[in-house]
């Protein structure tokens, strides 16, 4: 994604008009490949992916018209069973695709895409946030948590808050309310997962597919690497003694401690609790739990605070399998955040 902005911003400023092109919708409701883009340039050559065959293919002339006739719009497309199974839907419909026009040379896009690529790897919430006139995409912003909402001057603020959610959101318009399509850009936390075994092997993949940014921490070379967890956006391996002072947790942070062992547990949950982690999560029994507690308190741990510790991890769904485990793992990161940022905003 950052790749697509930089290169928009290139083309721009070398006087170069662009068209990006975002699935936007799907029979009223956003699907699972909404906020899909592709940015098509004046020479015809493109960046990034809409799902590839037929609708891409429409999709790349209709940017060409765009282009031509310096226009926004937005274009509805019937799927056809293999095109639903292209962009990633479930079920058949309409897919709607927003045709935004990007003018070479202007200073207001070059600012804006500066702003969008410098996000990446910032650790910050942020969305991104288009205003629609008749359909269609007329202005694009940033909301910024804690900076408020950029580049949108004529847009109330109190307008877009209900919309800031960790999934792409359209509003249509209706009389006395104006449309918006909001999506996320970039998320403050990390889940650190502690462990790279069978569970976290199950884990990782699945957090990043629902959005959220995985460091694994690993002492063992073989368990803590890229090639077992290639959707990691960091990978620590070093002795679990040393989680505390080898990385810094904030409070958008999510802990998840599951490691070869009782010990490597209990090492990496105390220092986790010296900070401020908005989620701690520990794998285990019932049991072990009174035992790491003791041994918690022992270690000058306030009693108060082993009520931040959630244990056994995970929903309760009966899971037992190490898939199983991890989607129930999962539902309750996914539980949390989104109530860390019902509470944010």
């Amino acid at each position: 994604m950052k790749e697509l902005f930089l290169k928009m911003r290139d083309a721009i400023a070398c006087g170069k008009d662009t068209v990006l092109c975002t699935i936007i919708a799907s029979s009223g409701s956003a699907p699972r490949g909404s906020g899909a883009k592709m940015a098509v340039f004046a020479d015809g050559s493109t960046c990034g992916t809409i799902g590839g065959g037929a609708v891409e293919h429409e999709s790349i002339g209709l940017a060409q018209q765009a282009l031509s006739e310096r226009a926004a719009f937005t274009h509805g497309f019937h799927l056809a069973p293999n095109q639903v199974a292209d962009i990633g839907m479930i079920c058949g419909g309409q897919v709607v695709v927003q045709f935004q026009f990007f003018a070479g040379g202007d200073a207001q896009a070059l600012s804006l895409l500066s702003h969008i690529a410098a996000l990446f790897g910032r650790e910050k919430d942020t969305w991104l946030v288009t205003k629609l006139v008749d359909g269609a995409a007329a202005c694009t912003g940033i909301y910024e948590k804690g900076a408020g909402l950029l580049y949108l001057n004529d847009v109330p603020e109190e307008a877009v808050l209900p919309l800031l959610r960790p999934r792409a959101v359209l509003q249509k318009e209706e009389q006395g309310r104006a449309g918006y399509y909001v999506e996320p850009l970039t998320r403050a936390e990390i889940v650190y997962v502690f462990g790279g075994g069978h569970v976290s092997a199950e884990l990782v993949p699945l957090l990043a597919h629902v959005g959220f940014s995985v460091a694994v921490y690993e002492d063992r070379a073989e368990f803590g690497n890229a090639e077992r967890f290639p959707d990691a956006v960091r990978i620590i391996r070093a002795p679990f003694e040393e989680a505390g002072t080898r990385i810094s947790i904030t409070p958008d942070d999510a802990i998840v401690i599951m490691t070869r062992g009782h010990q490597g547990d209990f090492v990496v949950l105390e220092q986790m609790l010296r900070t401020q982690a908005g989620y701690i999560g520990v794998i285990g029994s019932r049991h072990k739990i009174a035992a790491t507690n003791r041994r918690l308190i022992e270690a000058g741990i306030p009693e108060t605070a082993l009520g931040r510790i959630h244990t056994p991890i995970g929903l309760d769904i009966g899971a037992e399998t190490p898939a199983e485990i991890a989607i129930s793992i999962a539902a309750e990161l996914i539980a949390h955040r989104a109530q860390s940022l019902k509470e944010a905003l």
